[in-house]
């Protein structure tokens, strides 16, 4: 009914002896609240108990934590890591690479399955500094690995959405960590684009895979030689119907060209293989190579040598990136900046002599 105000009421509220019902329930409501206010402030020792225990939505809620930028979100993050670091190290990890049109997303998709069907627990990992630029790397469209996204024995991350890559491939070996200490005990890195993220990913990984299509002796042109001698191993993908035999011939050259360079440091020979994701041809041969790989690469010691290597790397890397992120919050060089950028645009002093000076003031704020 319609009052003169304009507004309206029900029939029920015109009833006399007709209570109107609340819509929700205040006790349920109250409840709700409460619950989410005790999983906003999990303790450590709680973080750390649900990521031994295996539960997913607590590892997910540690990782937004140590990707998050707030400096009381770091302080707990680092301690959570710590304490799951005991747990962690039982993995293997697999860095995967692969040029433009190779199939990435379908490869691993179809490899994470094998590996989840022996029994293996996998987590996804995505190292995508450009995500900022893309909106999310292809890890974020999960509906490109529905079976994978939905196997229970598979735990799918994208990458962070912002920052440097030397962020966010810290970030990413810290979520390493938190995922073997969850029981995951194959954790796949996948690198989102080109350049630099594959040496970022190649310094967290016991196995780097590159994946090429045919027409190996275009590709080669467009591969720079350093991912190539980086590489344990190269997969041929898309080897079914009628490109069977440009796959051999590909490999073929691979193999050739990999007998160019220098013997691999683990004393293993590179392999070049073909599989095809959608036939799930060859998938298998990789699996076990990869896994002849590692008992090889830890029998002779270089498995823990490399691994030990690479936590000294992640030290420094860490100690670059920290001392990069505190200079350009300091109030001190927000302050200056702008003027002694100028001051080198206009030629007036070298770029040298700017970056001493910012570091000069950096230093003597620090001091006070």
């Amino acid at each position: 009914m319609e009052h003169q105000d304009g507004s309206f009421s029900s029939h029920m509220h015109e009833k006399k002896g007709i209570n109107q019902q609340p819509t929700s329930n205040p006790n349920a409501i109250a409840r709700f609240k409460q619950n989410k206010k005790k999983q906003a402030i999990l303790s450590v020792d709680e973080y750390v108990k649900g990521i031994v225990d295996g539960n997913v939505s607590i590892l997910s809620k540690a990782i937004t934590l140590i990707e998050s930028s707030l400096p009381e979100h770091y302080k707990k993050g680092q301690d959570i890591i710590n304490c799951c670091l005991p747990h962690s190290g039982k993995s293997i990890r697999i860095g995967i690479t692969g040029v433009p049109g190779v199939g990435k997303s379908t490869f691993i998709e179809s490899f994470g399955k094998i590996i989840t069907q022996h029994k293996h627990k996998l987590a996804v990992l995505a190292i995508d500094p450009s995500s900022e630029r893309t909106k999310g790397s292809i890890l974020g469209d999960k509906t490109r690995m529905e079976e994978l996204s939905t196997d229970p024995n598979a735990y799918i991350r994208p990458s962070p959405s912002t920052g440097s890559l030397g962020g966010v491939a810290r970030k990413t070996r810290e979520t390493i960590i938190l995922c073997e200490a969850a029981g995951y005990d194959v954790i796949f890195i996948e690198t989102v684009g080109v350049g630099q993220s594959e040496t970022a990913v190649h310094s967290m990984v016991d196995f780097f895979l590159l994946l090429m299509i045919t027409g190996a002796g275009d590709e080669l042109q467009g591969i720079k030689r350093g991912i190539m001698e980086m590489a344990d191993s190269i997969a041929i993908t898309k080897a079914d119907h009628d490109n069977i035999q440009r796959a051999n011939m590909a490999r073929q050259e691979y193999q050739t060209a990999l007998g160019l360079f220098p013997p691999h440091p683990s004393g293993v020979k590179q392999k070049v293989l073909t599989c095809s994701a959608i036939e799930k041809n060859g998938l298998l041969d990789i699996w076990k190579h990869i896994e002849e790989y590692i008992s090889t690469t830890r029998m002779s010691g270089f498995f823990e040598e490399k691994r030990n290597e690479q936590a000294k790397y992640w030290m420094f890397e860490s100690i670059h990136e920290q001392l990069k992120q505190r200079f350009y919050e300091s109030d001190a060089i927000k302050n200056q900046i702008n003027d002694i950028e100028k001051q080198v645009i206009e030629q007036n002093i070298s770029s040298f002599i700017a970056a001493q000076k910012l570091l000069d003031i950096y230093f003597t704020d620090q001091q006070k």
